[in-house]
């Protein structure tokens, strides 16, 4: 069965959930091959073993951190060569849609960005996008060079798989061309306690009809009882009510979570865009004619002021 590339996606080794969603997602195509960049390879080989990589390709070099996403292309590049792949599989994160891009160029391949489900055919591997706003489903393949495909985070449950996972050291050469912007300070974000928004499996957003910034205490108060992150439409976002990093949209971050609750939010398309692929969408909005009703799985009428105190107390006495 011919191999395909995974690219990992780890925060000082602790490999991430999006990643594990790709080495599932790689079985169904052929033999996951893991590649791991940066510290700690051999604490995450188990966890990559475990769901299915055959084998882990490992590199670590300083031009890693202290550079863009150059160097990261160079060692997928060199990856791609010592294993000539079926396909190469890069979680659809802002960096990752940039290596994948440049990886595409340099081998000479097509490329296809935020699949949200891949299957196997007969002419290579087919891709399932959510498109133009999110209107409408197509499938699509790559019909030049190996396929370089970005997958969204929440495309698919991972799924154990136990195999080898032997680690091999990947040798790199990074070139001059690649150190054209260095990395000169960093600063660690504020953590919320929260999932990551793009990761989450429950997400929870707020719109216009909060009002102000002071009623999203309500919607953050409802995500931590379910244990989701908090969204924000860009009319929120834009009023300064919350961080333009929790903007869900068009003009945000795409989300797909298993649960998206949308409160006081119309349902204008560049919010849609961004969340429509959610597997159930549940709005709470006092107009009965908003927009946002059209494409719900589940629909409340009513003032988002008494309904989410009353949702989150139900959850907390459920969950207690």
């Amino acid at each position: 069965m011919a191999e395909v590339l995974v690219y990992v996606d780890h925060v000082d080794g602790a490999v991430r959930k999006p990643t594990l969603e790709l080495l599932t997602i790689a079985r169904r195509i052929g033999e996951p091959v893991a590649v791991f960049l940066g510290a700690g390879a051999d604490a995450a080989a188990a966890t990559l073993a475990e769901y299915g990589a055959v084998k882990v390709l490992a590199t670590d070099a300083p031009e890693f951190g202290d550079y863009l996403v150059a160097p990261k292309v160079d060692a997928l590049q060199a990856a791609y060569e010592a294993v000539s792949p079926a396909a190469v599989l890069v979680p659809s994160s802002a960096e990752g849609k940039e290596i994948a891009a440049r990886l595409a160029v340099r081998i000479g391949s097509g490329i296809i960005t935020d699949a949200v489900d891949l299957e196997a055919g007969d002419e290579g591997p087919v891709a399932t996008q959510s498109v133009f706003a999110a209107a409408f489903t197509t499938k699509s393949r790559v019909t030049k060079g190996t396929p370089v495909i970005t997958v969204k985070p929440n495309s698919a449950a991972p799924e154990a798989a136990p195999a080898a996972g032997t680690v091999e050291q990947l040798a790199v050469n990074i070139a001059d061309a690649s150190k054209g912007t260095k990395v000169v300070s960093r600063t660690p974000r504020e953590s919320t306690g929260r999932p990551e928004l793009t990761e989450a499996a429950i997400v929870v957003s707020g719109g216009r009809g909060l009002g102000g910034a002071e009623h999203f205490s309500l919607i953050e108060k409802l995500a931590d009882s379910l244990g989701a992150a908090v969204g924000a439409s860009r009319a929120a976002v834009d009023a300064g009510w919350y961080p333009h990093t929790s903007q869900v949209g068009q003009t945000g971050k795409s989300v797909s979570p298993q649960l998206y609750i949308a409160a006081g939010i119309s349902g204008a398309i560049q919010h849609r865009a961004g969340m429509q692929t959610s597997k159930t969408i549940v709005a709470i909005n006092k107009d009965a004619e908003a927009p946002i009703f059209d494409l719900v799985d589940y629909g409340v009428v009513g003032d988002l002021f008494q309904v989410i105190p009353q949702l989150t107390e139900e959850v907390k006495a459920r969950k207690g």
